[in-house]
């Protein structure tokens, strides 16, 4: 086991971090605007800190996926054209995403480079919902801000139009739906009613509609795996009635990368849930981690203050950020890495590139930063207002986390050579 070598800093306003897998550089940032009050001030600002890092890099026009997070639905198309302005033939796929930012600013901007002038990488921009970096036979397409084809009459009807949404936009690029590896699912209003049920709770019952016929990842998950294979996901809440999702997937022809999803030994598995909690069960992993010899990359989906099916510490956000944080660290531990057979590509959460919290109430903002903070150190993380998907849950974190074989030693009883 071995801790990624993960480059990260913090100054006013932003986080970023760097890993350099092989010869191919990511960078993950996250921008909070440090001055102007209109929304396009405050855009231009978080856009320049963003652009300054990419540039100090090496990474310049590395973007390929970004989300927006908005204080104001209203002033989503304003901030559309702001985007689009600034990146010209550089748009990233982005995702505005109607949360507010916990530091009271009308935005906050995350963005993942895939470095050019590292390592051989091509990226296409195929429009503001898609792009595609492609290194090494690989190619991670990012799909962002699908809605429903048209209005629906409840949430089944509008997420069963959204995922056929997806599949229909990676078909357009090549890309099937089985190749899916992570999800994003916002749903306003995620725990309110729905007629008789719960608006979550409707959701869950699309996602295992459409899911049922698709064998995610075949010829990619190990064989002999028996449990069944979902993507990566976070379900959260929104402002707003609004149904939003967007994907990464991956596609290659290489044998040699693996995909395990993750399920974590203190919780049971979300797609075993009993039916009290929902009446079909949430289909996605605990974690979808690719291995490609020495290396694995992690993306850690949606994580609350679970432990079993159970919620834990009711009322205490202090309590439950903390447990929501000893969940994550098991999940991708060097025990639980070897048990899902991935031995020597565990890891700690010293190994997050990327974080983003949740927070229900915006009263819980500061206890809640301090906690992260203590246990996360300097590390890009988003902060936004948002409903987790059970109402006595106050906060849910989810990230990604990039670790390493560590070197072969020598054999026993003979020392290595110094040449």
């Amino acid at each position: 086991m071995a801790d990624h070598t993960i480059r990260k800093a913090s100054h006013e306003g932003i986080g970023y971090s760097v890993v350099d897998v092989s010869d191919v550089r990511h960078l993950f940032a996250a921008a909070v605007p440090r001055r102007g009050s209109t929304l396009r001030e405050q855009a231009h600002d978080a856009l320049r800190t963003i652009e300054t890092v990419i540039r100090e890099e090496g990474t310049r026009g590395s973007i390929v996926h970004q989300s927006v997070f908005l204080a104001d639905i209203g002033q989503t198309d304003e901030c559309r054209q702001v985007i689009r302005d600034f990146y010209g033939s550089e748009l990233p796929a982005t995702s505005y995403i109607p949360q507010r930012p916990c530091e009271g600013k009308r935005l906050a901007i995350e963005a993942l480079g895939v470095g050019r002038g590292v390592g051989e990488v091509a990226i296409q921009r195929v429009s503001e919902q898609v792009a595609i970096a492609r290194h090494h036979g690989i190619a991670w397409v990012h799909c962002a801000q699908v809605v429903p084809q048209a209005p629906a009459a409840g949430v089944y009807e509008g997420a069963m139009s959204a995922f056929e949404q997806i599949r229909s936009v990676f078909a357009g690029v090549g890309v099937r739906f089985d190749q899916v590896i992570r999800t994003w699912l916002y749903l306003g209003g995620i725990v309110e009613a729905e007629g008789a049920t719960q608006r979550y709770k409707e959701l869950n019952r699309a996602r295992t509609d459409f899911y049922r016929d698709i064998g995610f990842l075949a010829g990619r998950v190990p064989a002999g795996r028996r449990d069944p294979a979902y993507p990566a996901s976070t379900g959260i809440g929104t402002e707003g009635r609004g149904i939003m999702m967007s994907a990464i997937a991956l596609a290659t022809d290489r044998k040699d990368i693996v995909a395990v999803p993750l399920e974590n030994p203190r919780q049971t598995s979300a797609y075993a849930y009993g039916a009290h909690h929902s009446p079909a069960s949430p289909k996605f992993s605990r974690a979808m981690a690719l291995s490609c010899g020495e290396y694995a990359t992690i993306f850690i989906s949606g994580t609350a203050s679970i432990t079993n099916s159970e919620t834990r510490h009711v009322g205490d956000v202090v309590a439950q950020t903390h447990e929501t944080l000893d969940n994550m660290a098991a999940l991708i531990s060097e025990e639980n890495l070897c048990r899902h057979g991935l031995p020597g590509l565990g890891t700690s959460l010293k190994s997050l590139a990327l974080a983003r919290v949740y927070i229900k109430r915006q009263q819980d903002y500061a206890r809640t930063r301090a906690v992260c903070r203590e246990r996360l150190g300097e590390l890009p993380t988003i902060y936004a207002v948002a409903d987790v998907c059970r109402p006595e849950l106050l906060v849910e974190i989810e990230g990604t986390a990039f670790s390493r074989k560590a070197p072969a030693g020598p054999p026993e009883g003979r020392a290595a050579s110094a040449t």
